[in-house]
């Protein structure tokens, strides 16, 4: 099994690396950032969108599973 890097909240995403790091495919994580389960930033007169891993582990502890004991 190949080890990930884990996400950093002090870096700066794009959408294929977060989808990537997510283990996602970049469809998904669109939907995600449409549906505003994931924020991310795109400035004015840019097409690059950036997302902050803090924004990517906000969105996996707001999703966390609770086990069913």
């Amino acid at each position: 099994m190949l080890s990930k890097q884990p996400i950093q909240d002090n870096v700066i995403y794009s959408r294929e690396e977060a989808a990537e790091a997510l283990g996602i495919s970049l469809s998904t994580l669109k939907r995600l950032i449409h549906t505003g389960q994931l924020k991310a930033s795109q400035p004015n007169g840019l097409r690059r969108v950036f997302i902050k891993g803090s924004s990517i582990i906000e969105m996996l502890n707001q999703t966390l599973v609770q086990s069913q004991q």
